[in-house]
């Protein structure tokens, strides 16, 4: 991290004056940046005896909607005492002149993000089974959330829901491949686009949906058996189609048979060990919990490779223009093409469920 990328995350003055007002005075402030995350940006906060967590874009030009942690804040806040387990929103601010941006402040959960690999207590087939039971059934918690009775029937308009999320994320890839062509093109994507939209199904559910649902977006308590106590990234949240966020959640989960991942940066592949579900056991158990069918299954999960082809497009875009230091952003010129042919193999029944 440089210290001026930093600098544009944050004015430390404005902001112990703005925590000042909201929370009352500290004898102890500490903040930094937590790096693990590829989008939104996270700062680890301390402040008094209180263990915080800031959440906000990132700087410089984003494209529309895609960093909006002010909705995030309001899901969050609705959520608390449903059976999702989500960090209790403390403040949310539209200020920019605080630290340039809006931005929320939450609650700081304990336990374990499982990006890399799992903590040695997981480590055996029992409770890698129940790793994944838990991330399912958390899901399908989610998809039974009474919207209306939380206070969210107007937190998104679920007719259409999947067309539209095909002609935004095309929208999306298109303010990234403004400036991205000029390096290189990407011509798969397009087709996958164009069948895509031949393809979109006619019907669905509607129900609260996530929209960036999978392992390293929630935590696992300190407990010796895995329970999932916490639900993150919720900035992409609506009223919709919850196919689609499975779709989501089973590109990111890996079977033994897989081929190599498109991004193996960003993909864990632990999950192939003894015990862990495959993904057509986690389909099952969705189906179960929630009562729908995974009707369509190749749609659903070709717009999701479609989706991260775009966000990773996007993030090249950044690169490209200097508006970010992190070093897998230059990465998605190789990157973004391998995930466009995976999308390929999923629409030719080369890479199943």
């Amino acid at each position: 991290m440089t210290d001026t990328y930093y600098e544009r995350l944050v004015d430390e003055d404005a902001l112990a004056a703005y925590l000042e007002e909201g929370l009352g005075s500290a004898e102890t402030y500490e903040i930094e940046r937590h790096r693990e995350g590829h989008s939104n940006e996270t700062l680890l906060l301390t402040w008094g005896d209180r263990e915080l967590v800031i959440r906000r874009p990132p700087p410089g030009e984003t494209a529309d909607t895609a960093h909006d942690v002010l909705r995030e804040y309001r899901v969050t806040k609705a959520l608390v005492d449903t059976d999702v387990p989500v960090p209790e929103p403390v403040l949310a601010c539209e200020d920019h002149d605080v630290i340039g941006s809006d931005f929320y402040v939450m609650e700081r959960l304990e336990g374990d993000v499982l990006r890399e690999g799992e903590p040695d207590r997981f480590a055996d087939p029992a409770a890698r089974e129940r790793i994944g039971e838990e991330l399912v059934d958390t899901l399908a918690a989610i998809h039974a959330v009474d919207y209306e009775a939380v206070g969210l029937e107007e937190f998104g308009y679920p007719p259409g829901y999947t067309e539209r999320q095909v002609e935004r994320w095309g929208q999306q890839l298109m303010w990234a491949f403004e400036t991205t062509v000029e390096e290189r093109e990407v011509p798969d994507l397009y087709e996958v686009g164009s069948w895509l939209q031949e393809n979109v199904p006619k019907e669905h559910p509607d129900t609260l949906v996530h929209g960036d649902y999978k392992l390293d977006n929630v935590m696992y308590g300190p407990s010796t058996l895995p329970d999932l106590v916490g639900v993150f990234d919720w900035e992409m949240a609506t009223l919709g189609d919850p196919r689609a966020d499975l779709g989501w959640m089973l590109s990111y989960w890996r079977d033994p048979k897989d081929p190599d991942p498109a991004v193996p940066e960003l993909t864990a592949t632990f999950m192939e060990r003894e015990g862990y579900p495959s993904r057509l056991e986690l389909v099952e158990r969705w189906e179960e919990r929630t009562g729908y069918e995974f009707a369509h299954e190749r749609f659903y999960r070709t717009l999701a490779v479609y989706k991260l082809a775009a966000l990773g497009e996007m993030f090249f875009r950044r690169y490209l223009e200097g508006n970010s230091d992190d070093p897998m952003y230059p990465k998605m010129e190789e990157r973004v093409p391998a995930l466009a042919a995976r999308a390929v193999r999923i629409i030719e029944g080369e890479e199943p469920l």
